[in-house]
């Protein structure tokens, strides 16, 4: 199993950010996913840690369909991919229609022609052809005037994989059928199957393909508790963050985080938590989020609990495994991060599941 984390970008904490992936690279972190959600934005600072790194792959975790076109899309992606010598991964998501329309102003519109469409474009971009384009959502070059078909006149050094954030059925299916990988997040193990996997599947055997040609890269918080009080302290103080996500992320009719924790076993509590948010009772909605939802969808425990956790993610089909590490200073978060790899490399040296 492969192990990654994700970073924002931000200009007061960016050189201890720096750091971070720096030392993060020299514990033997696999990959490092750029966000970009409505702050700072992903090439900007992949461009920079392409040149502070050698080995850490790095991807854009992710770049949001609607803020560029599909062409600035491929721009980007085949600069960094020639710039860090093929270390990157295209990571895209539709994000939602709070983000699309109430930042950007573009209609939130189709995300899944959007998303396959895109995808094409990019991938056809990347292969060095004239562009020639004719879909429901694009149509390049712009039918009705002088433009002929073109292509970049920058080439593509390497292979760039295309990466999905996928929560929704629809989006998983395509996820399975042309993506090379799968940045999920709300996961639990024990209810991935019907949740995310079967729709997956579905699109994989769409394709013709096996799940063995998807990397699936899920991510959620580690902490290593050195107690049960502690443990108890830690979950407590993650509930308004969960109730954040099911109540305040994504629009008043759109939240994902939403559904992703319905369709695994707590449609009810999660409706009830936005319900509670949505009226402005913050504390009310912290105080429905149970310890089994905080425990389900993290790596917070002591040390045995979480490597047994991993194992259990391992056993699920897990991949790659997105690290977001607790601690109060830099050195804190890298000395979570380090023990956290260390799991994950026992892990596969005791060969429960090839990683």
């Amino acid at each position: 199993m492969r192990t990654a984390t994700t970073i924002e970008a931000s200009g007061r904490n960016w050189p201890e950010t720096v750091e971070f992936v720096v030392e993060a690279e020299k514990l033997g972190l696999d990959i490092c996913w750029v966000a970009e959600a409505w702050g700072s934005d992903a090439p900007s600072p992949l461009g920079y840690l392409a040149a502070r790194t050698d080995r850490l792959r790095l991807g854009s975790g992710i770049i949001q369909l609607g803020t560029r076109t599909p062409t600035a899309i491929a721009q980007a992606a085949i600069t960094l991919s020639n710039i860090s010598g093929g270390r990157f991964a295209l990571g895209l998501g539709a994000s939602g229609p709070q983000v699309i329309e109430g930042l950007h102003g573009v209609p939130f519109g189709k995300p899944l022609a959007r998303m396959r469409e895109t995808t094409q474009i990019v991938r056809a971009l990347v292969a060095g052809g004239k562009l020639n384009h004719s879909g429901a959502e694009f149509r390049i070059p712009l039918p009705g005037g002088d433009a002929v078909p073109m292509r970049l006149s920058i080439r593509a050094e390497h292979e760039i994989p295309v990466y999905f954030a996928a929560l929704s059925p629809g989006m998983l299916r395509l996820t399975g059928e042309i993506a090379d990988g799968w940045l999920g997040t709300s996961f639990v193990p024990e209810g991935a199957g019907d949740a995310y996997f079967a729709h997956l599947d579905a699109g994989l055997a769409a394709s013709g393909r096996a799940r063995a040609e998807l990397d699936i890269c899920q991510g959620a918080e580690v902490a290593f508790a050195s107690d049960e009080d502690a443990l108890r302290d830690m979950v407590a103080g993650r509930k308004s963050e969960l109730a954040f996500s099911l109540g305040g992320m994504g629009s008043a009719s759109t939240n994902y985080y939403n559904g992703a924790y319905g369709r695994q076993g707590w449609a009810e509590v999660a409706a009830q938590v936005r319900e509670r948010w949505q009226a402005g009772d913050r504390d009310g909605a912290a105080g429905l989020v149970t310890d089994e939802m905080v425990l389900g969808t993290t790596l917070i425990g002591t040390p045995d609990m979480v490597a047994r956790r991993l194992r259990v993610w391992q056993e699920a089909g897990v991949d790659t495994v997105r690290l977001y590490p607790a601690g109060e200073t830099l050195a804190d978060r890298l000395t979570t991060l380090g023990r956290a790899i260390d799991l994950v490399r026992d892990l596969d040296r005791a060969g429960s599941i090839p990683g």
